[in-house]
C-alpha cells in the first residue's frame, strides 16, 4: 500500500513501490508481473477535476466540473488550457467506435462533442422527464451507450425522477432504462470482452458486475467488491479496466486495484479525494487520475 499526502499544487508523498507477482494458470503456472509506479502531478490549479480522456491526438482532456470547462493538457506542460467552456458541468469523457467524443454534464443531458467543439444534446429526458445528472460513460464496441445518473447538485424539489438510474442510449438514440437498485449510480466500464459491465454505487461503495447480453441488456447483478461508504473523502468514483481484466478504482479509501476475480493486487491511500481514471500516454501504460485540483500520472507494468 501507498500512501499519499498532499498540499495544492505541491506533492508530498512518501511512496513504498510494490511490485506483486501473480500465477496465471494453465497446465503450467507462468510468472506475471504487475506493479505501479509513483503517482506524479502533471498539471494543477483546477477546482474539482473529472473524466479524464486521452485523445488520439496526444494529449489529455478533463472536466473541471464547477469552472464549467473541459481542459485540454499536452505532455511537457504544467498547465491546461481551455478545450471547451461552457461545459454543461462536464463529468464523465468517453470516446465512441466512430471517434466522436461523449460527455456526461451535471447540466442534466448527455451529449457529442462535434469536430467545432460543439456539444450538441444525445437525451436530456427519460419518459418525459429531465435526467438528474449524468455522471459517467462506457461506450461499447457497437455504439451503445451506457451512463449513471445519480441526482449529484439536484435538490428534492428539482428532482423530476424519484431514482437513480444506469441508461443505455440506443442505435435510435432512444433510452433505456437498465438498472435502478443505486442510491448514487457513479464509475461504470465494460471488462475488455464487453461480457461483463461494472459499475458502483458513491453512497455504498458496492461495485455490482453485471452479465451484459449480445443485444445489450444487463443481467444478474453480483457484488464484485466493496470499497467502502461515501465519507470525507468522497464516494466510490471512476473506474477503468485494462487488457488482463484488472479493475482500477477510484474512492474513499484511495486508488484500489483488484483482478477479475475481485482480490486486491494493490492500493493508494490519498489525504484528499481522487475521482476518475483514464489510460494515456505513448504506450498506453500511463494511468492519468484526476484528483479534485491536480492531474496525476502513474506507470503501470502489466
Amino acid at each position: 500500500m501507498k500512501v499519499i499526502n498532499h498540499q495544492p499544487a505541491v506533492l508530498l508523498a512518501t511512496v513504498i513501490f510494490v511490485s506483486l507477482a501473480f500465477y496465471a494458470c494453465s497446465n503450467e503456472s507462468t510468472e506475471t508481473t504487475f506493479s505501479v509506479g509513483e503517482p506524479v502531478v502533471v498539471s494543477s490549479g483546477y477546482v474539482f477535476t473529472e473524466g479524464p480522456l486521452w485523445h488520439p491526438d496526444g494529449f489529455l482532456i478533463f472536466s473541471d466540473i464547477p469552472a464549467n470547462r473541459i481542459y485540454q493538457w499536452t505532455p511537457g506542460n504544467f498547465e491546461g488550457t481551455v478545450y471547451v467552456e461552457p461545459s454543461g458541468n462536464s463529468n464523465g469523457i468517453k470516446a465512441a467506435p466512430d471517434g466522436s467524443i461523449i460527455v456526461a454534464q451535471h447540466a442534466g443531458r448527455v451529449s457529442r462533442l462535434t469536430n467545432d467543439l460543439e456539444l450538441v444534446p444525445i437525451v436530456e429526458q427519460y419518459e418525459g422527464k429531465r435526467l438528474n445528472s449524468p455522471n459517467d460513460i462506457a461506450v461499447r464496441s457497437d455504439g451503445l451507450i451506457y451512463f449513471t445518473d445519480p441526482y449529484f447538485g439536484v435538490s428534492a424539489e428539482d428532482r423530476e425522477l424519484d431514482f437513480s438510474g444506469v441508461y443505455r442510449i440506443n442505435q435510435d438514440e432512444s433510452v433505456s432504462l437498465m438498472y435502478d437498485g443505486f442510491d448514487l449510480p457513479n464509475g461504470i466500464v465494460f471488462s475488455p470482452d464487453e461480457s461483463r459491465l461494472y459499475v458502483n454505487d458513491s453512497a455504498t461503495g458496492d461495485i455490482l458486475k453485471f452479465e451484459v447480453t449480445d443485444s445489450g441488456d444487463l443481467n444478474n447483478p453480483v457484488l464484485f467488491v466493496n470499497i467502502g461508504p461515501r465519507a470525507e473523502l468522497g464516494g466510490a468514483d471512476g473506474m477503468i479496466t485494462d487488457s488482463e481484466g484488472r479493475l482500477y478504482t477510484t474512492g474513499p479509501n484511495g486508488f484500489i486495484v483488484f483482478d477479475s476475480d475481485g482480490n486486491q493486487l494493490e492500493q493508494i491511500r490519498f489525504d484528499h479525494q481522487i475521482t476518475n481514471l483514464a489510460w494515456g500516454g505513448e504506450d498506453g501504460n500511463d494511468l492519468y487520475m484526476t484528483a479534485r485540483g491536480d492531474i496525476y500520472r502513474i506507470g503501470i507494468t502489466k
